[in-house]
């Protein structure tokens, strides 16, 4: 083989390397967008309620995460935007816009602890 068929060889397995790897780190990210975003739905939902994600996973938007879920009988979705990464930026439901209080509360006080992992409606043993 010539020394140019195997540099071109190298450098399509590197190629095919990097792209397998990035492919690799933006489904980490989305699983991460994705999960915050349904560990947000107990705070958001009334307490003391039956609720049960219908579907989680890419928003109509690039950076955006959409959770359908039901509160009893009726149906609720909740949309989380982010940046190119996996921080939260906003907040839309099917009751209005979180503003950046409630938002920063959310992320500061709630997203980030043992209760939201514990209240997380994906949780295999279906505990709220």
């Amino acid at each position: 083989m010539s020394p140019r068929r195997v540099r071109a060889c190298l450098l399509a397995g590197a190629l095919l390397g990097f792209l397998t790897g990035l492919a690799a780190c933006e489904s980490a990210v989305e699983r991460q967008r994705v999960t915050l975003c349904r560990r947000a739905v107990p705070a958001l939902a009334p307490t003391e309620t039956d609720l049960a994600v219908l579907r989680a996973g890419a928003g109509p938007a690039p950076d955006t995460v959409r959770v359908d879920y039901r509160v009893g009988s009726r149906p609720r979705w909740a949309l989380c935007r982010f940046n190119a990464g996996a921080e939260l930026l906003g907040i839309t439901t099917d009751q209005g816009h979180l503003n950046g209080a409630a938002l920063y509360l959310l992320k500061r006080y709630y997203l980030d602890t043992p209760d939201a992992e514990a209240s997380d409606p994906a949780r295999a043993d279906g505990a709220r």
